[in-house]
């Protein structure tokens, strides 16, 4: 049986390292197009598989990068598709820090590929301001789809709640999410399952299951109990599912038959 199992960090050093350069250097480009400032590291934040600590390889690495709210109101009143201008503007700038690679839009993203086959995925994202003027964590993101629209995400309230539900399973929240990464990765990797699909099922699924801490004797989590357990808990059709914190509904009409794959493969002996 392929149990899930310690992992903890499984990303090198080196590889977080040159991942963090250039995420520095986009986020300066970004700063300096549309803020006027030269700062590497303010407006932007890891968002995705790599941000909320469940990645397995650095082959997608998303950023948001957020921009004013002025900008927001300036490409909303174009006509024709405001957003595909927006990622245009976005591209343009990154362009400049990074001339002679492959950099493209792509629905809702600006997009890196560099030749080492590190990608980066760039979301421009606007703070959400109510209508007394607070913020309440959420952006508004383009889509350029559809003739162009505009979406909602909320990454930081969905990176805490991943963090502190990972703490109190003493790591096997992680553990499972990157698990179920690995096991898509190898065996069903021509299907369609997203990683914030595995990460709030897992998340909604895990129950009060952890990693044994010091005195606790259950070997339950070694015996397979805990992949039959979230494999039974899948249904066959599509259903509804949100995101961590935020509680976002997470689109699953196309993916719920692969993530049954992932569990059954988990769960067989």
């Amino acid at each position: 049986m392929d149990l899930v199992r310690k992992r903890g960090e499984i990303i090198s050093a080196e590889q977080c390292s040159l991942v963090s350069k250039r995420y520095k250097r986009i986020t300066k480009a970004v700063n300096s197009e549309f803020w006027q400032i030269n700062s590497d590291t303010a407006h932007s934040m890891y968002v995705g598989s790599y941000g909320r600590g469940t990645a397995i390889d650095t082959s997608d690495i998303d950023i948001l990068v957020e921009l004013p709210r002025e900008e927001y109101n300036r490409f909303d009143s174009l006509k024709g598709n405001g957003q595909s201008r927006l990622l245009q503007a976005l591209k343009n700038a990154i362009k400049q820090t990074y001339p002679f690679s492959d950099i493209h839009a792509d629905g809702q993203v600006v997009v890196i590929d560099f030749t080492d086959g590190i990608r980066f995925e760039i979301l421009p994202a606007f703070r959400k301001i109510d209508y007394w003027g607070n913020w309440n964590g959420q952006y508004d993101y383009p889509d350029t789809n559809m003739g162009g629209n505009w979406l909602t995400t909320a990454p930081k309230e969905e990176q805490e709640a991943m963090k502190n539900l990972n703490q109190l399973s003493n790591g096997l929240l992680f553990d499972t999410c990157k698990h179920m990464r690995e096991i898509r990765d190898n065996y069903f990797s021509s299907y369609h399952l997203p990683g914030i699909v595995i990460d709030s099922f897992v998340y909604h699924n895990i129950g009060s299951w952890h990693w044994l801490r010091d005195g606790e004797q259950s070997s339950n989590i070694e015996k397979g109990i805990y992949e039959n357990r979230l494999y039974s808990l899948c249904p066959i059709w599509s259903f509804h599912l949100t995101a961590p914190g935020s509680g976002m509904l997470v689109e699953t009409s196309d993916c719920v038959d692969t993530l049954r794959k992932v569990l059954n493969y988990m769960s067989k002996e």
